[in-house]
């Protein structure tokens, strides 16, 4: 399915690691979260959706958002991933989200 860019998702990826946070969703994830949403808001990115792992190291892919994230980029369904970041989601670099059609 060939969604416009209108229609596609603006992921907003949330992530702290066990290290960094404590049980559910941290301060730290909510502070993420209000910038990222703030920053879709100003720039006229609609269509939001938070990726959010709480607890979860960046050195490994087995992140349940992360994964979730990598299979709506392969479906087609997201047009730009949107982070606080870019170590949170350490696996994509900019030149694969580019090579993806994702505006990194």
């Amino acid at each position: 399915m060939n969604q416009s860019n209108q229609t596609k998702i603006t992921a907003l990826y949330c992530r702290l690691s066990q290290d960094d946070g404590s049980d559910g969703d941290s301060n730290s994830i909510q502070n993420q979260k209000k910038i990222l949403e703030q920053y879709a808001i100003d720039h006229g990115f609609l269509n939001t959706q938070f990726y959010v792992d709480d607890g979860y190291s960046g050195a490994t892919f087995d992140r349940p958002d992360f994964q979730r994230l990598l299979a709506d980029i392969e479906e087609g369904k997201v047009g730009t991933v949107i982070t606080k970041d870019y170590c949170a989601i350490i696996g994509l670099n900019q030149k694969d989200l580019e090579n993806q059609g994702i505006l990194a």
